[in-house]
């Protein structure tokens, strides 16, 4: 029976390990292991943290029973890779390759289809894809021009919940996805905003290390100028500028720390500083929400906000207060990506959706 298949799904984050057994739509087993720097800093590089990982993982799954004979369906969380398509592809020797590699960057969810495969290897019937990985690309054409041809932009960005919540969206209205035009926004340690138009995103902020707004550990779109002097003066690594960029910017910068639940707090206290940061990468969330309204011509069904930070109900309301005269907003806190997985994992096996190859 379909609903009887049992899949296994992986996604590593960069301190920490999330795993979940799912039978048919139904979690069994859900675990988020948690990883000390002291335990991660051994690593020079994210794919040496194979073994370690995978050992984890196979020892979470024996404490808790799980009989791993019975795991049809291996799932993890894709890595970087070259730009593709939405959907749900086969872990190939080619894309093992790029990810063991960092061909294409570095990143924990490079290890998700690494480990996803070599587990799937030892089963007696099992395969191994990944789905919708943070380089999914379905940029119009002219949303890839930067304003420089060495520099065009890039699609990166938090593509397995943006469009699992587009996904259950529309359901909850009894759409489909690709018929609806809507702007999703991620709040995480990194934020993106995406147009979402009859089920493509046809232009997003690059998350990781490119545009959009500060977030609480990325400095987001800078000013190009300012930088490029700040990158000659001399004080500063290239490694050290990048830090800035991903890793010890946004609110880290500026306000010491990565936690959105702690500047919460302070705004609460009244600390004047924490406050004007907050509202500031709101109203930069802001912006971008209605940037990406003109990309649709203002023809909206939904603004769908979703990410950890969603919880927080005075950064979403900052949001809320710009932007709801563009479109109806509904607030979808978290992020489900194991779940995600899963149910990508399921539409395969139930013949909904047909695996890709990456070449």
């Amino acid at each position: 029976m379909q609903e009887e298949i049992r899949i296994l799904a992986i996604n590593p984050g960069s301190t920490s390990t999330k795993i979940a057994v799912y039978i048919g739509s139904n979690p069994v087993f859900i675990q988020t292991i948690r990883h000390s720097l002291e335990e991660l800093e051994k690593f020079a590089i994210i794919t040496d943290q194979f073994e370690f990982r995978k050992n984890i993982i196979l020892q979470e799954l024996k404490d808790a029973d799980i009989r791993l004979d019975l795991i049809r369906v291996v799932m993890g969380r894709g890595g970087l890779l070259k730009p593709v398509e939405s959907g749900v592809y086969r872990v190939t020797e080619t894309m093992r390759s790029d990810l063991k590699s960092c061909k294409y960057g570095q990143h924990a969810s490079n290890l998700g289809g690494l480990i996803a495969w070599d587990i799937a290897r030892s089963l007696p019937d099992a395969e191994a894809f990944i789905t919708n990985p943070v380089v999914v690309d379905e940029l119009d054409d002219k949303a890839r021009i930067s304003g420089h041809p060495l520099l065009p932009r890039r699609s990166i960005f938090h593509a397995l919940n943006q469009k699992a919540v587009a996904r259950q969206h529309a359901k909850s209205i009894m759409r489909k996805y690709d018929e609806l035009n809507l702007i999703v926004v991620h709040l995480g340690g990194g934020i993106t905003v995406g147009a979402h138009k009859k089920g493509r995103v046809v232009d997003v902020n690059q998350g990781l290390d490119g545009d959009g707004p500060f977030s609480p550990e990325r400095s987001g779109t800078l000013p190009v100028g300012d930088l490029v002097r700040l990158c000659y003066s001399g004080k500063y690594t290239m490694e050290e500028v990048l830090k800035m960029i991903t890793g010890q910017g946004g609110l880290i910068a500026y306000l010491g720390t990565n936690s959105a639940y702690e500047v919460e707090k302070r705004v609460k206290e009244n600390d004047e500083q924490a406050k004007l940061i907050y509202d500031a990468m709101a109203y930069q969330v802001a912006k971008e929400v209605g940037g990406m309204g003109a990309v649709l011509n203002f023809e909206i069904d939904g603004i769908l906000i979703t990410g950890g930070i969603a919880h927080d109900k005075y950064f979403v309301n900052q949001i809320i207060s710009y932007v709801h005269r563009i479109a109806p907003v509904h607030v979808y806190p978290g992020e489900d990506e194991m779940k995600a997985l899963a149910q990508n994992g399921l539409r395969v096996v139930r013949g909904e959706m047909q695996p890709k190859d990456y070449h």
